[in-house]
Protein backbone atom coordinates (compact mmCIF):
# COMPACT_ATOMS: atom_id res chain seq x y z
CA UNK A 1 0.00 0.00 0.00
CA UNK A 2 2.75 2.47 0.83
CA UNK A 3 4.27 1.63 -2.55
CA UNK A 4 1.04 2.74 -4.25
CA UNK A 5 1.02 5.98 -2.31
CA UNK A 6 4.65 6.58 -3.22
CA UNK A 7 3.90 5.98 -6.91
CA UNK A 8 0.83 8.16 -6.70
CA UNK A 9 2.75 11.04 -5.10
CA UNK A 10 5.48 10.83 -7.72
CA UNK A 11 2.84 10.88 -10.45
CA UNK A 12 1.23 14.04 -9.07
CA UNK A 13 4.48 15.82 -8.11
CA UNK A 14 5.44 16.92 -11.64
CA UNK A 15 2.11 18.53 -12.55
CA UNK A 16 2.02 20.40 -9.23
CA UNK A 17 5.58 21.66 -9.74
CA UNK A 18 4.56 22.77 -13.25
CA UNK A 19 1.59 24.68 -11.82
CA UNK A 20 3.80 26.37 -9.24
CA UNK A 21 6.34 27.34 -11.92
CA UNK A 22 3.51 28.70 -14.10
CA UNK A 23 2.10 30.70 -11.19
CA UNK A 24 5.55 32.12 -10.39
CA UNK A 25 6.10 33.11 -14.02
CA UNK A 26 2.67 34.77 -14.14
CA UNK A 27 3.46 36.67 -10.93
CA UNK A 28 6.79 37.87 -12.36
CA UNK A 29 5.09 39.15 -15.54
CA UNK A 30 2.35 40.92 -13.57
CA UNK A 31 4.95 42.48 -11.27
CA UNK A 32 6.91 43.69 -14.31
CA UNK A 33 3.76 45.36 -15.71
CA UNK A 34 2.85 46.95 -12.37
CA UNK A 35 6.38 48.34 -12.00
CA UNK A 36 6.21 49.62 -15.59
CA UNK A 37 2.89 51.38 -14.85
CA UNK A 38 4.39 52.97 -11.73
CA UNK A 39 7.30 54.36 -13.78
CA UNK A 40 4.91 55.94 -16.27
CA UNK A 41 2.65 57.43 -13.59
CA UNK A 42 5.70 58.90 -11.82
CA UNK A 43 6.98 60.44 -15.11
CA UNK A 44 10.15 58.33 -14.91
CA UNK A 45 10.20 57.98 -18.68
CA UNK A 46 13.91 57.31 -19.17
CA UNK A 47 13.66 54.30 -16.87
CA UNK A 48 10.54 53.23 -18.78
CA UNK A 49 12.33 53.37 -22.15
CA UNK A 50 15.11 51.24 -20.64
CA UNK A 51 12.53 48.42 -20.32
CA UNK A 52 12.52 48.10 -24.12
CA UNK A 53 15.04 46.08 -26.10
CA UNK A 54 17.24 47.88 -28.64
CA UNK A 55 15.25 46.31 -31.49
CA UNK A 56 11.83 46.97 -29.92
CA UNK A 57 8.77 47.94 -31.93
CA UNK A 58 5.96 50.00 -30.32
CA UNK A 59 2.84 50.01 -32.48
CA UNK A 60 -0.66 51.42 -31.98
CA UNK A 61 -2.79 50.92 -35.09
CA UNK A 62 -5.85 52.95 -35.95
CA UNK A 63 -9.12 51.14 -35.32
CA UNK A 64 -11.90 51.46 -37.86
CA UNK A 65 -15.51 50.35 -37.58
CA UNK A 66 -16.06 47.48 -39.98
CA UNK A 67 -18.88 45.11 -40.76
CA UNK A 68 -18.79 41.54 -39.49
CA UNK A 69 -17.34 40.21 -42.74
CA UNK A 70 -14.60 42.89 -42.79
CA UNK A 71 -13.31 42.49 -39.22
CA UNK A 72 -9.90 41.44 -40.55
CA UNK A 73 -9.52 45.08 -41.73
CA UNK A 74 -10.57 46.65 -38.43
CA UNK A 75 -7.00 47.65 -37.47
CA UNK A 76 -4.34 49.18 -39.68
CA UNK A 77 -1.23 47.07 -40.14
CA UNK A 78 2.48 47.91 -39.71
CA UNK A 79 3.54 50.12 -42.60
CA UNK A 80 0.07 51.71 -42.80
CA UNK A 81 -1.11 54.78 -40.91
CA UNK A 82 -0.92 54.36 -37.12
CA UNK A 83 -1.08 56.45 -33.95
CA UNK A 84 2.36 55.11 -33.02
CA UNK A 85 4.84 53.11 -35.08
CA UNK A 86 8.02 53.65 -33.09
CA UNK A 87 11.37 52.09 -32.42
CA UNK A 88 13.13 52.33 -29.07
CA UNK A 89 15.16 55.25 -30.43
CA UNK A 90 11.96 57.11 -31.34
CA UNK A 91 10.50 56.47 -27.87
CA UNK A 92 13.72 57.85 -26.37
CA UNK A 93 13.45 60.94 -28.60
CA UNK A 94 9.88 61.54 -27.39
CA UNK A 95 11.14 61.32 -23.79
CA UNK A 96 13.96 63.75 -24.55
CA UNK A 97 11.45 66.21 -25.99
CA UNK A 98 9.28 65.91 -22.86
CA UNK A 99 12.28 66.76 -20.69
CA UNK A 100 12.95 70.01 -22.59
CA UNK A 101 9.78 71.61 -21.21
CA UNK A 102 8.83 72.57 -24.76
CA UNK A 103 6.37 69.78 -25.42
CA UNK A 104 3.20 71.89 -25.35
CA UNK A 105 0.94 68.85 -25.01
CA UNK A 106 2.62 67.97 -21.71
CA UNK A 107 3.29 71.38 -20.16
CA UNK A 108 1.96 71.31 -17.54
CA UNK A 109 2.36 67.53 -17.37
CA UNK A 110 -0.60 65.19 -17.37
CA UNK A 111 -1.52 63.25 -14.27
CA UNK A 112 -2.04 59.59 -15.19
CA UNK A 113 -3.02 56.23 -13.77
CA UNK A 114 -2.22 53.09 -15.72
CA UNK A 115 -4.32 50.10 -14.68
CA UNK A 116 -3.26 46.73 -16.05
CA UNK A 117 -5.48 43.66 -15.80
CA UNK A 118 -6.30 40.27 -17.34
CA UNK A 119 -2.64 39.39 -17.86
CA UNK A 120 -2.34 36.15 -19.84
CA UNK A 121 0.80 34.39 -21.00
CA UNK A 122 -0.29 32.91 -24.31
CA UNK A 123 3.02 31.48 -25.52
CA UNK A 124 6.36 30.61 -23.97
CA UNK A 125 9.07 29.34 -26.32
CA UNK A 126 11.76 29.32 -23.65
CA UNK A 127 13.38 32.56 -24.86
CA UNK A 128 10.38 34.86 -25.17
CA UNK A 129 6.90 35.16 -23.78
CA UNK A 130 3.88 36.38 -25.71
CA UNK A 131 1.65 38.17 -23.23
CA UNK A 132 -1.78 39.73 -23.62
CA UNK A 133 -3.21 42.22 -21.14
CA UNK A 134 -5.95 44.80 -20.84
CA UNK A 135 -5.40 48.38 -19.74
CA UNK A 136 -7.21 51.51 -18.68
CA UNK A 137 -5.18 54.70 -18.94
CA UNK A 138 -6.82 57.59 -17.12
CA UNK A 139 -5.41 61.08 -17.68
CA UNK A 140 -6.32 64.41 -16.20
CA UNK A 141 -4.71 67.60 -17.42
CA UNK A 142 -5.01 71.26 -16.56
CA UNK A 143 -8.07 72.00 -14.41
CA UNK A 144 -10.82 70.06 -16.11
CA UNK A 145 -9.50 67.97 -19.01
CA UNK A 146 -10.12 64.24 -18.45
CA UNK A 147 -9.46 61.41 -20.85
CA UNK A 148 -9.66 57.63 -20.65
CA UNK A 149 -8.25 55.10 -23.05
CA UNK A 150 -9.23 51.46 -22.73
CA UNK A 151 -7.83 48.60 -24.72
CA UNK A 152 -5.55 45.62 -24.88
CA UNK A 153 -1.85 45.06 -25.44
CA UNK A 154 0.03 42.20 -27.04
CA UNK A 155 3.64 42.10 -25.96
CA UNK A 156 6.66 39.98 -26.69
CA UNK A 157 8.82 39.88 -23.57
CA UNK A 158 12.40 38.62 -23.49
CA UNK A 159 13.81 37.31 -20.26
CA UNK A 160 16.92 39.33 -19.40
CA UNK A 161 18.64 38.51 -16.14
CA UNK A 162 16.01 38.39 -13.43
CA UNK A 163 13.48 40.49 -15.35
CA UNK A 164 12.15 41.15 -18.85
CA UNK A 165 12.60 43.49 -21.78
CA UNK A 166 9.77 44.50 -24.09
CA UNK A 167 10.74 43.43 -27.61
CA UNK A 168 7.40 44.20 -29.24
CA UNK A 169 4.26 46.00 -28.07
CA UNK A 170 1.01 46.28 -29.99
CA UNK A 171 -1.65 48.50 -28.43
CA UNK A 172 -5.28 48.11 -29.49
CA UNK A 173 -7.69 50.83 -28.38
CA UNK A 174 -11.39 50.13 -28.04
CA UNK A 175 -12.21 53.62 -29.31
CA UNK A 176 -12.46 54.33 -33.01
CA UNK A 177 -12.72 58.09 -32.47
CA UNK A 178 -10.32 59.71 -30.00
CA UNK A 179 -11.88 62.62 -28.17
CA UNK A 180 -8.69 63.74 -26.43
CA UNK A 181 -6.94 66.93 -27.51
CA UNK A 182 -3.66 65.09 -27.95
CA UNK A 183 -2.12 61.65 -27.71
CA UNK A 184 1.03 62.43 -25.79
CA UNK A 185 1.00 59.60 -23.26
CA UNK A 186 2.64 56.20 -23.28
CA UNK A 187 0.67 52.97 -23.07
Amino acid sequence: MSEQIQTSNETHAAPREDRIATMLQHYEVERFYYDEAALLDAHRYEEWVALFSDDAHYFMPIRRTRTQRELDKEFTRPGEMAFFDDTRAQLAARVTKLKTGRAWAEDPPSRTRHMITNVRIVKDDGRTLEVESNFHLYRTRLNSEETSWIGSRRDVLRRVGGSFQIADRKIFLEQTVLLSRNLSNFF
